[in-house]
């Protein structure tokens, strides 16, 4: 596999050619190196290379992980959360891209003020309307607005989808156009800033730059196919 840092470069120059046909800099979308099932050795190699915020699907994992990486690392949670876990989310990652219920808002939001943390979120929209997706639909979302934006402990920062899995990416497009529709039309609606819209993966993150993304989430195009291995730990998922 080439070098890291070659393949970051070549990924950092499709995002300034997508950039440059919306009119955008480049320095307006940040990568997110997306470290699920690599381990520290990894995220260590990401950080020496530039990637200065990673991101991870499952409380877990990052609970073993992070304390092994670079302090300087920014981290994010992208996979789904169950309330369980939040106390734990809320400590170890500074932004949440997946709330998509007001009860899970309202535990980030009490578990926030008990750990003095201060984590952003972005609410995860299902654009797609695919029964086997998370997240809310477009127009449960000012319901979910309302109740943030009297939230003292979190931060409403954007939002973030995922488009169907396809063999052409480009028919991904709709999907985040309506996201960066839908964003528009709330900032419009209530008068509020959410700069952020988390969309785009390895296979489709051109076409999410296009459509305005601020977050790409990005892993198997900068660090190769996923190694398969069972995570063991002492204590049961469930502990955390």
């Amino acid at each position: 596999m080439r070098p890291l840092t070659e393949i970051l470069e070549q990924v950092q120059a499709v995002i300034a050619e997508r950039c440059a046909k919306g009119g955008r800099s480049p320095d307006d979308v940040r990568i997110l190196g997306v470290t699920k099932t690599f381990g520290p050795e990894v995220v260590r190699e990401a950080w020496e290379a530039g990637i200065a915020v990673c991101a991870e699907n499952k409380v877990q994992e990052a609970a073993w992980k992070i304390p092994e990486c670079p302090s300087q690392l920014s981290w994010h949670l992208i996979g789904h959360l169950q309330r369980n876990k939040v106390r734990a989310a809320v400590e170890l990652f500074q932004m949440i891209h997946s709330v998509d219920s007001v009860r899970l808002l309202e535990t980030i939001e009490a578990c926030a003020e008990e750990s003095g943390a201060r984590p952003e979120i972005l609410l995860e929209v299902n654009t797609s309307g695919e029964s086997s997706k998370f997240g809310l639909k477009p127009e449960q979302v000012p319901e979910v607005i309302e109740r943030a934006m009297e939230c003292r402990n979190v931060t409403l920062s954007g939002f973030m989808t995922m488009a169907p899995f396809a063999t052409e990416m480009e028919s991904a497009r709709p999907f985040f156009r309506r996201l960066r529709e839908l964003r528009d039309e709330m900032e419009s609606l209530y008068g509020i800033g959410l700069p952020e819209l988390s969309m785009g993966m390895s296979g489709d993150y051109p076409v999410a730059v296009e459509e305005g993304a601020t977050l790409v989430r990005l892993g198997t195009v900068l660090f190769g196919e996923r190694p398969k291995f069972k995570i063991v730990r002492a204590a049961d998922d469930d502990d955390i």
